[in-house]
């Protein structure tokens, strides 16, 4: 079946910074109770809400921004010292209901689709494999999607994003993960909130180790930390 893109614009949409160039890819979840009611939102000029791209669950791809210009999915956020993600970003929204409404695994067709979008995208904007981002890696604080029944490795399989081999998994404190997270890109917690650190530690599992997202150190989390760290470019 030919991959097709229709257009549905959004009003929620600026241009992006002077010399800032597109460099991360961004997955997200609707979290809304149906695909109708997400697209409503994502063009409701009173939301201040948007994305390039949903995907509906049979697979069927709006475009509703322009990947030239900004839409407004990120939020606060940060990776690898930058902030303000949306300047430089494009964000894809699937739709599922999240962890509010009856959160379930995600179809095939939109895997499919998938494939086809952040191929087509991460070439021609030249996004390195450790920049496409869930947006729970960019808000950790705040956010959960696509959260742990996305299929990252699937994506690395067939040459999307990375997924880590398994390192050695030693034991370490809990500072020592939170440094070795934030190399990675991961933002440094408010050490003001107890709870951050934990936060980050609920994302990566989210991502790396959907096996067990309890926000616990254990070997399988710490041995895909260690892959994960030997695929990773020191920060600039």
């Amino acid at each position: 079946m030919a991959f097709s893109i229709d257009e549905h614009p959004s009003p929620n949409v600026d241009d992006r910074p002077n010399g800032c160039t597109v460099d991360c890819l961004i997955l997200h979840y609707t979290g809304m109770k149906s695909a109708s009611a997400a697209l409503d939102r994502l063009c409701d000029l009173d939301a201040k809400v948007s994305a390039h791209y949903l995907i509906d669950e049979d697979g069927h791809v709006l475009r509703l921004v322009d990947e030239h210009r900004r839409a407004w999915h990120a939020g606060i956020s940060y990776w690898r010292g930058r902030e303000r993600l949306n300047d430089c970003s494009i964000g894809i929204e699937i739709v599922n209901p999240g962890h509010e409404w009856g959160y379930r695994p995600f179809t095939e067709a939109q895997y499919r689709a998938l494939e086809h979008l952040c191929s087509d995208i991460m070439v021609r904007w030249s996004i390195a494999p450790c920049r496409l981002l869930a947006h729970s890696d960019i808000a950790p604080d705040r956010k959960e999607d696509p959260g742990e029944l996305f299929d990252w490795q699937r994506l690395a399989n067939a040459g999307i994003g990375l997924w880590p081999k398994d390192g050695e998994g030693a034991w370490r404190p809990m500072d020592e993960v939170i440094r070795q997270l934030h190399e990675v890109g991961y933002s440094l917690p408010d050490p003001a909130d107890w709870r951050a650190p934990r936060r980050r530690l609920l994302a990566f599992q989210r991502r790396y180790r959907p096996e067990r997202v309890d926000g616990e150190l254990d070997q399988e989390t710490l041995a895909r930390l260690d892959g994960l760290l030997a695929q990773t470019d020191p920060l600039e």
